[in-house]
């Protein structure tokens, strides 16, 4: 579920958009606003547990910066409801496995990520993903690679890797 913007038309609210659906390879508007809905709700989480009482605050405050932990949109061990308010949209999109194999190299442009993804070639814990927008937490991203019977996988592994001179060329 996602709440598109109130006023579409605003133009510098149109050209963030436009650049954040460039950098982090975007299939539509909707994506975008579907995360800024999620990092919304988080947010919203957080300001109605400052407002809440020290009991119902001491209950739920560790399951929310739990979560977000887990997630790996907060970090660290003292984390607070403050950490949770002062989120961006770059940070919960950074956390997309789209934006993790172009980050991690394993694909040259985050829409070439994108497509790897959906035709089945990524695998995170030797499980294969074929959502473009799943969100990889921490302990998973070191999992991150080509899926068992994808052709890329054989293709790059087949591939000579390419050595570095063991001496400098003669200068002329």
């Amino acid at each position: 579920m996602f709440t598109p913007p109130r006023n579409p038309w605003r133009s510098d609210q149109l050209s963030q958009e436009l650049f954040l659906l460039g950098t982090y390879g975007l299939r539509n508007k909707r994506e975008l606003w579907r995360s800024q809905t999620r990092l919304s709700n988080f947010r919203k989480q957080a300001r109605q547990l400052l407002a809440a009482s020290a009991d119902v605050r001491g209950r739920e405050e560790p399951k929310l910066l739990n979560h977000l932990t887990r997630l790996g949109l907060v970090q660290g061990e003292q984390n607070t409801l403050d950490d949770v308010l002062s989120l961006t949209i770059e940070n919960l999109l950074e956390r997309r496995l789209q934006t993790l194999v172009w980050k991690h190299g394993l694909a040259k442009t985050p829409y070439q990520a994108r497509q790897m993804i959906s035709h089945g070639h990524i695998a995170l814990n030797q499980k294969r993903i074929t959502i473009p927008s799943y969100i990889v937490s921490p302990s998973e991203e070191g999992s991150l690679g080509y899926s068992e019977g994808s052709s890329l996988a054989r293709v790059v592994q087949s591939a000579p890797v390419e050595q570095a001179p063991l001496e400098a060329p003669p200068a002329a």
